[in-house]
């Protein structure tokens, strides 16, 4: 079972553009955690996101895209990164969301992701092609 361990720093809906986590201690203490899960064989993807002022907001009202730029006044709870992790259960998700060496502003939320399996056939068969649709980002090159 997948899982996307969201990670949900308070404060971080008004950071300022290029702002970056640049406390070298807890981040070497979240790289030793993503180690962790690397060395379980459970870690599939992992990403530190940039904060919403340099991001934006595509909304389809009427089926028509609007785009609106970051930042963005209404947020309340914004994403600062995310794990996906393959784990047997809900509750290994959890139990791993709380090894993290999170601080007193981060909040982790635990979501299990649609397999395909999970779907009725008639939906399986008009998203069979998914699967070819996703790619794996190469490092390095």
């Amino acid at each position: 079972m997948r899982f996307m361990l969201l990670m949900i720093p308070q404060g971080y809906e008004t950071a300022a553009p290029g702002t970056i986590p640049d406390d070298v201690d807890a981040v070497s203490a979240m790289m030793a955690y993503n180690e962790s899960m690397q060395k379980a064989g459970v870690l599939i993807s992992c990403d530190g996101l940039h904060p919403p002022s340099m991001g934006a907001r595509v909304s389809f009202k009427g089926r028509k895209p609007k785009v609106v730029d970051g930042p963005f006044a209404e947020a309340k709870e914004v994403l600062g990164g995310f794990w996906v992790i393959d784990v047997p259960s809900r509750a290994d998700a959890i139990e791993w969301a709380t090894r993290c060496p999170g601080g007193d502003n981060e909040v982790i939320e635990v979501r299990q992701v649609q397999e395909f399996e999970d779907f009725p056939p008639e939906v399986q068969a008009v998203t069979a092609e998914m699967a070819t649709m996703q790619t794996v980002r190469k490092t390095g090159g």
